[in-house]
């Protein structure tokens, strides 16, 4: 069995003395994982630094074998994990789909909208340029994953004008009105999130506070600390630049 496919690396494990497992997010055949010979080599180490996108051709002699693959080059990332900022949404986006999305099922939605962040990130001057597409891209692999927030028409009226707010136990959107008695209790809804564009710091912040939500009650429950505090320090890092902290 053989392929060949562009994809975005996304983590990488050590495997022997010299090769490792690489987790590459791909655009027909979703997660994969694939075996590297040499990968920890002063050569492929530059080459599979997460957020990179290669060009990978896998081999394996049976469905249920792991892939050997080899991978060049296509577009480097590498310029941006010496800046802390960019570094830090690489790393979380990067092992965010490395670790929640199952191996072997294709989300094309999900890829395009991964390599359009990581584009966004390369070319923006400020994190307030590429913020309100990481939000989207969370809230994006949330709905991939079948834990989608209703955020169409309040959950109390059924309408759907000045919605403004989202319930944390079922994920469905609440007007100004009937919001306003529970503010405490409820998620910031930002403007940008339903109707699109730029979003300010301000914005940012609620929408990382709303996907995060849903990200660790539904998605990262059982997962290892460290995933967490990825996400962790990118949003510091974020709140801080946007004179927020």
């Amino acid at each position: 069995m053989r392929s060949e496919t562009p994809a975005i690396v996304c983590a990488l494990r050590s495997h022997g003395e010299h090769g490792a497992i690489v987790r590459l997010m791909t655009p027909h055949q979703g997660l994969v994982a694939a075996y590297v010979r040499g990968a920890r080599g002063r050569r492929m180490r530059p080459v599979l630094m997460a957020g990179n996108v290669v060009q990978a051709q896998l081999s394996a002699r049976t469905e249920d074998q792991l892939p050997q693959a080899t991978v060049e080059l296509i577009h480097s990332r590498g310029p941006l994990l010496s800046e802390p900022l960019p570094a830090a949404a690489i790393e979380w986006v990067t092992v965010l789909t490395a670790t929640a999305l199952p191996e072997g099922q294709p989300y094309p939605p999900l890829y395009e909208a991964l390599a359009g962040l990581l584009d966004a990130i390369d070319a923006a001057p400020s994190a307030v340029g590429w913020g309100a597409a990481l939000v989207r891209f969370e809230l994006l692999l949330l709905a991939e994953l079948g834990f989608g927030l209703d955020l169409d028409r309040c959950a109390v009226t059924g309408t759907n004008d000045g919605l403004v707010a989202v319930s944390p136990k079922s994920g469905r959107a609440v007007s100004a009105a009937e919001a306003e008695p529970y503010a405490d209790k409820l998620l910031s809804l930002p403007r940008f999130v339903r109707e699109g564009g730029r979003a300010s710091w301000n914005e940012i912040g609620d929408g990382l506070d709303l996907t995060g939500h849903f990200l660790l009650r539904d998605i990262l429950t059982d997962r290892s600390r460290p995933i967490v505090e990825a996400r962790e320090r990118l949003v510091d890092r974020l709140r801080r630049a946007g004179g927020l902290a």
